[in-house]
């Protein structure tokens, strides 16, 4: 028998289904609570746009209804065992191994979790070493409407960022390599790919476009390079120009220019962390997040932020879209607490609908695609009047990193909707203790049974028999695992997990995470030796 927590949540989202009039479409509105213990509440209405900002950050892709049956019921039947495995499906891990200059690297170790609510999933997340300069370089990617552009800037970003740090003369190399068609350096060195490769054909043209940015970078004549804070700031703006651009210019395959169509008019917003020895750099567009969990030398915990959401409850965000329009659309830059209405984040790849012209809007789409087989939402908001409206320009923080720093979290907005900053350190630190890598000190305290007992009952209330060994899952736990005192509740993890895939989106989102831990004992001795 199904606990009444399943039964809430299921019913819930059960009676919240209404079948459109007129079609098949169901648009979702989200009326987000700021209470971050608590769950979105939804309700489903007509289909105009103006008046239904869609659940999430932008559209979601169609929806039927869901016709509940017995088998349902059963589905909510899952055993302690059958949790983990779906909670675990998606876990990532690597050690960093030190690199060929024998200096011991900065990053021990990263885990990394992805848990959908959308079918397909719409995050990415990627990890990857420069092979020509130095760094490691970590993102998540958020997609909305879809999940092509997230794809698309999972697997170029980072191409992006290691060119613009190369040298003139690897550029040379690199350009002397193409014109001969002899074999290219290798730029990255994947340690988790962002997913499939969409087609070689496309690859190709994306290949075509890092190229001339670097013939670019090549006609300036930088020695060096780019630095670190020019690269990332370069590189996201110029891969959001070449998206855009991609889509105008005329491609006579036809599985390239649906793909280019579906990048474009999808969208993604992105964090990405670039370390190179105590140095690390946080590029941030949109509203996944990257915080740093501190250890004080009094052994307490603190959490320094290293982004801000772009979103409308972000002041300075305010500020700047304001700055950037007439003083006329003060009042219509925000709406219902999104972009004209339409998008929670102010800040994102893609999204060309809230970049573009009407008219450039309208030339493309005349070119004869099949806007509905490729699920391409096409719509104007009430008060277009001076676009672009969104950018897909990075806020970069630069922190030197110190011993105390112990590690670092990417996530997207699926986990920070549910927990706060301080809960999310809070976990890490509860998952490093657990998993022994910060053993408590045993040696003043005598090793009786008394005192085993004491910790086996410790263990057993805390369910460590059954312990995430990935700091990522653990999150993900208890991001949908939790109740509104933020403990953990057995029956609405289980109730979360079992939802179908066409009323999972109502009630979490797609959640990705990525904690980097830092070595303390290589950072100390970067900063003796200056």
């Amino acid at each position: 028998m199904s606990s009444p927590v399943s039964y809430w949540i299921l019913n819930s989202a059960r009676n919240s289904i209404a079948t459109l009039q007129g079609g098949r479409r169901l648009y979702s509105r989200c009326v987000s609570s700021r209470n971050k213990s608590k769950r979105t509440l939804f309700s489903w209405a007509s289909n105009t746009l103006r008046n239904n900002a869609p659940c999430g950050d932008f559209a979601l892709p169609k929806a039927y209804r869901h016709t509940w049956t017995e088998e349902d019921d059963l589905h909510l039947q899952l055993s302690p065992e059958q949790v983990n495995e779906v909670l675990r499906a998606g876990e990532s891990a690597h050690k960093i191994l030190d690199p060929v200059s024998g200096a011991p690297s900065s990053v021990l170790r990263f885990e990394s979790n992805q848990l959908a609510a959308n079918s397909p999933v719409e995050d990415r997340r990627g990890v990857a070493s420069c092979l020509q300069t130095n760094g490691l370089m970590f993102g998540v990617f958020d997609g909305h409407g879809g999940h092509a552009c997230a794809q698309a800037v999972s697997e170029r970003l980072f191409y992006y960022v290691a060119v613009s740090l190369m040298s003139q003369q690897t550029l040379e190399q690199m350009e002397e390599a193409m014109e001969s068609m002899k074999p290219m350096l290798p730029i990255l060195q994947w340690l988790k790919h962002p997913g499939d490769s969409i087609y070689k054909d496309v690859t190709s043209v994306h290949l075509d476009h890092l190229r001339v940015y670097w013939q670019e970078l090549l006609d300036l004549h930088m020695e060096m390079g780019l630095n670190i804070k020019e690269a990332l700031m370069y590189s996201f703006q110029r891969l959001d120009s070449d998206i855009s651009l991609e889509i105008q210019a005329p491609l006579e395959d036809e599985m390239t220019r649906n793909l280019s169509l579906q990048v474009a008019f999808s969208g993604a917003t992105a964090c990405m962390a670039h370390v190179d020895g105590v140095h690390l750099h946080v590029a941030n567009a949109g509203d996944c997040r990257a915080i740093l969990g501190v250890q004080e030398d009094n052994g307490m915990w603190s959490c320094l932020p290293l982004t801000c959401d772009h979103n409308a409850w972000n002041q300075a965000e305010l500020s700047r879209l304001k700055r950037e329009h007439p003083e006329s659309e003060d009042r219509t830059i925000i709406m219902d607490d999104r972009l004209l209405g339409i998008l929670m984040p102010c800040r994102a790849f893609g999204d060309v609908q809230l970049k573009w012209s009407k008219e450039l809007q309208r030339s493309v789409l005349e070119r004869g695609f099949d806007t509905e087989a490729l699920n391409i939402y096409q719509f104007t908001p009430q008060h277009y009047y001076t676009p672009p409206y969104l950018t897909a320009e990075p806020e970069i923080t630069y922190h030197r990193l110190r011993p105390q720093d112990k590690f670092l979290v990417l996530a997207s907005d699926g986990l920070w909707d549910v927990l706060d900053n301080e809960d999310v350190v809070r976990l890490v630190v509860e998952h490093l203790s657990e998993a022994g890598r910060h053993k408590p000190d045993l040696a003043q305290r005598p090793a009786n049974l008394g005192l085993m007992q004491s910790l086996l009952l410790q263990r057993k209330a805390q369910g460590l028999h059954v312990a995430d060994q990935n700091a990522a899952t653990r999150l993900i736990r208890h991001a949908i695992g939790s109740n509104e005192y933020g403990e953990m509740d057995p029956e609405r993890l289980t109730a979360m997990l079992t939802l179908p895939e066409d009323l999972a989106r109502m009630y979490r989102d797609d959640i990705t995470v990525t904690v980097v831990y830092f070595n303390s004992d290589s950072i100390d001795a970067y900063d003796k030796r200056g």
